[in-house]
């Protein structure tokens, strides 16, 4: 159950009403919507947290304090996603930080629309670099220790869009099929020492990409920014409402959690309905 504690006091309840308590975490891409989502949630769960992502100093820093303000330790990494290297950094940092790393969420992620005809060859690569390779990258770095303890949790924050496809986003569908293709690789590489890799496939998400969506979906449409919202990005989710952030943090934390250790390989959707068509 999500423990949701509403001050530092309450934050520094007992360890054992928060299951994440000891536990410490990776989230990349977590400046901001679903990330900072999932991190905040570990943190109040009792998680050391490193946060990812690009961002104004001011802004990290408070959220930094933010996470901490629940009892936890809280770091940051500015690595870029599309860079191995800076990966390996990031995943240093955390052992550096917190000693060890528990807990990868691979959520970092960009997005462009455009025809296949049109789409420009360095966003296809780009695209692919942060939303897929990122996530081989990083589990590559932090699984020896998780087998080694014989304890991990690996999240990748795929989408709807790693299990059906949508016209002109041919680089955010390819990415997000791979991903769920390697989130059942690592389930199987690791099943037996105690790791478990789950997918999760949000249907639309009122984040800041996706109000970014919005307008390029307009563009690329020919259509107004309330129509793209009804007909394009809502016309698919039964419930014709966006998911919550709230929601995937819930969700990620039950991942993580004892009563999920059988949960591995999967992909979740949290689409309104959007797959049941």
């Amino acid at each position: 159950m999500l423990h949701t504690p509403t001050s530092t006091k309450a934050s520094a309840m007992s360890e054992g009403m928060r299951p994440l308590a000891g536990k410490t975490a990776i989230v990349t891409g977590s400046t901001s919507g679903i990330g900072l989502g999932i991190a905040t949630a570990f943190a109040m769960n009792g998680a050391d947290v490193l946060i990812n992502g690009f961002g104004e100093k001011v802004e990290i820093d408070r959220n930094r304090a933010m996470l901490e303000s629940y009892g936890v330790k809280a770091a940051y990494s500015a690595a870029n996603m599309s860079e191995p290297d800076q990966i390996m950094q990031m995943v240093e940092l955390a052992r550096e930080s917190f000693g060890k790393v528990d807990i990868l969420v691979n959520n970092a992620g960009i997005q462009h629309v455009a025809p296949i005809e049109d789409f420009p060859i360095e966003k296809w690569n780009t695209i692919l670099a942060i939303n897929l390779s990122s996530a081989f990258h990083a589990s590559r770095a932090v699984l020896p220790e998780m087998k080694a303890r014989g304890w991990g949790r690996i999240i990748n924050v795929a989408s709807v869009h790693g299990l059906i496809a949508s016209p002109f986003k041919a680089a955010y569908v390819a990415a997000k099929h791979g991903i769920i293709g390697l989130t059942k690789v690592i389930a199987l590489e690791a099943a037996e020492q105690g790791v478990t890799c789950n997918a999760i496939c949000p249907g639309y998400v009122w984040t800041p990409l996706v109000e970014k969506q919005i307008d390029d979906q307009a563009r690329a449409h020919n259509i107004g920014r309330d129509q793209v919202i009804s007909d394009v990005l809502l016309k698919q989710q039964p419930t014709k409402k966006f998911a919550q952030i709230d929601e995937m943090a819930a969700l990620s934390v039950f991942l993580c959690g004892n009563h999920a250790a059988s949960i591995t390989g999967t992909a979740l959707p949290v689409d309104g309905g959007w797959i049941a068509h």
